[in-house]
């Protein structure tokens, strides 16, 4: 699987915004992820290893959160993009 790795997140890994990672699930997928890049665990993932409440997954084009959160299935053909909230005023 191919996970998108947002700008803000980049300098986390090695300025990759493309990452091929093996899984069969998005937590398994992530877990890898976090494994090769071990500062980019503490911006993405709480402490009960989930995604943190201001990121969001995409599988393709769906929200993890409508699927099966970290237990979704993936294959090697999908893509997860990972899209951190932007706040502003």
């Amino acid at each position: 699987m191919m996970i998108r790795i947002p700008t803000p997140l980049r300098t986390y890994t090695n300025n990759q915004d493309e990452v091929s990672i093996n899984g069969q699930t998005v937590g398994e997928c992530l877990s890898e992820l976090c494994t090769q890049y071990p500062d980019l665990p503490e911006r993405i993932m709480d402490s009960h290893g989930q995604l943190r409440h201001f990121v969001n997954a995409y599988l393709n084009d769906t929200n993890i959160k409508s699927l099966q959160t970290m237990e979704t299935p993936t294959t090697q053909s999908d893509i997860l993009s990972i899209i951190p909230a932007v706040a502003g005023g």
